[in-house]
């Protein structure tokens, strides 16, 4: 069966048993329908870069699924049409990562910037020490 990542958000004003409850209730939408849930992982309530529906804020939810094409439509149709949930992301990946997301794993495990190094002299950045020029009015 093909393999998908789900991440969906809902709404802020959720506690966190109800938002784990909405992971509970689509994962079980898609094992009726002959699926199975791989990992899942709640990332907690999260600002969100705009607003979605007036709210600020959103619980993140993340799926990792084993599922044919109609369990994952008919799952993401439910989601579409429950009100809590404001957002639903799903991608089809060849093979799960192993370990925890990206979203889960601490900054220093991450290592996203690599070794930066001694920066030396930033030529680049031209001359930004010594006296401020003046603004002459005209």
């Amino acid at each position: 069966m093909p393999l998908y990542e789900h991440v969906f958000i809902s709404r802020q004003d959720l506690s966190n048993a109800q938002a784990e409850g909405l992971v509970e209730h689509f994962t079980s939408v898609l094992t009726d329908n002959g699926g199975k849930l791989v990992e899942s992982e709640y990332w907690g309530v999260k600002t969100m870069a705009y607003k979605i529906n007036k709210n600020r804020k959103g619980h993140y939810a993340y799926l990792r699924t084993d599922a044919p094409a109609a369990a994952v439509q008919e799952m993401e149709r439910l989601m579409r049409l429950h009100d809590d949930v404001m957002r639903v992301l799903t991608i089809k990946v060849d093979a799960h990562e192993e370990g925890p997301s990206a979203q889960m794993q601490k900054r220093d495990e991450r290592g996203d910037r690599g070794d930066r190094g001694d920066r030396g002299d930033r030529g680049d950045r031209g001359d930004r020490g010594g006296e401020r020029r003046e603004r002459r009015a005209s």
